[in-house]
């Protein structure tokens, strides 16, 4: 199978009661090994802001607006205690990775310290924890017709609402997920 690496995976109807239910995941990898992606699509009420000043680090809020990117999202229900940022690509961060399509992934303290500040990335999503797949997992969760999937795009990742980039994630196939059945078959 192809990578899907910036891509987006779609949470069909079959997974709602679950964790994943009306999820958009963007995956930051996807090879031989499994998949790591993060929920872009499920606010866990904290201001980033705040989260900031919990861990003493302060927004310095020079140029920055924070409005799209104000709360701090669900990343996954893989380490939870653990910060992604993924942001807009500029000069390398401490443990920055380049995901291409011009983006990147830091799991550091020093791109929060810019955050609000002239030197923050012009776009980016803080989550807390990751959904992760071990080899061949997402494959048969694919196979199993658990999710859809559409090139990643950035108006989605950060110019959308998060109560809307499900829905208008669905609706960039040509139909609203809702439609379909809960029931997976093949033919």
């Amino acid at each position: 199978m192809e990578s899907l690496q910036n891509y987006f995976l779609i949470a069909m109807p079959s997974l709602d009661g679950t964790y994943f239910e009306r999820t958009v995941i963007y995956l930051c990898e996807h090879d031989a090994k499994g998949a790591m992606g993060l929920v872009i699509n499920k606010p866990l009420g904290i201001k980033v802001n705040s989260l900031l000043e919990q861990m003493d680090l302060p927004a310095e809020q020079t140029s920055v607006d924070l409005a799209q990117s104000s709360q701090v999202l669900m990343g996954g229900p893989v380490s939870q205690d653990r910060g992604f940022v993924l942001h807009s690509s500029q000069p390398y961060w401490a443990n920055s990775t380049d995901l291409g399509s011009g983006l990147m992934l830091t799991t550091s303290r020093d791109v929060l310290t810019a955050i609000g500040s002239d030197r923050s990335p012009k776009k980016f999503l803080v989550t807390l924890g990751y959904a992760g797949w071990s080899k061949n997992q997402l494959e048969q969760e694919l196979a199993d017709n658990s999710w859809l999937t559409i090139p990643a795009d950035h108006a989605l990742l950060f110019d959308v609402k998060h109560e809307d980039r499900w829905p208008q994630a669905s609706r960039s196939l040509g139909f609203d997920v809702w439609q379909l059945s809960t029931q997976a078959g093949h033919a």
